[in-house]
């Protein structure tokens, strides 16, 4: 098993500044893939980034491009995002999620899929004032 417990949300005016982190914990080795989600009430879980093992690739939503970054310490077993530039449309409940299945990376569209996740966080809000 696989826990995940995501930090850093928060209000913030549009133009600001957060930090998501999700800590990993239990059979860490395992964790291949990492990503981050985002739902409001009403929508499907939408894809924001993800990051592979060794952080050599990532991926990103176009709306969220050259606003985020997606970032890991193995070390740590943690997962960062770094949230610049924030508007209103960014306001949701953020998920971390990750896979234990062993598949390093995949197409864009396979990295964007919440199916393809099989260990979640709690969430952390994250409101952006206009």
């Amino acid at each position: 098993q696989v826990q995940l417990v995501e930090s850093g949300g928060g209000l913030v005016q549009a133009g600001g500044s957060l930090r998501l982190s999700c800590a990993a914990s239990g059979r860490t080795f395992s964790i291949y893939r990492m990503a981050w989600f985002r739902q409001v009430p009403g929508k499907e879980r939408e894809f924001v980034a993800a990051i592979s093992r060794n952080g050599y690739y990532t991926y990103y939503t176009d709306s969220v491009k050259g606003r985020f970054t997606i970032s890991r310490d193995n070390a740590k077993n943690t997962v960062y995002l770094q949230m610049n530039s924030l508007k209103p449309e960014d306001t949701a409940v953020y998920y971390c999620a990750t896979d234990s299945s062993g598949i390093a990376w995949g197409t864009s569209a396979f990295v964007a899929a919440p199916g393809k996740y099989d260990y979640w966080g709690q969430g952390t809000q994250v409101t952006v004032s206009s």
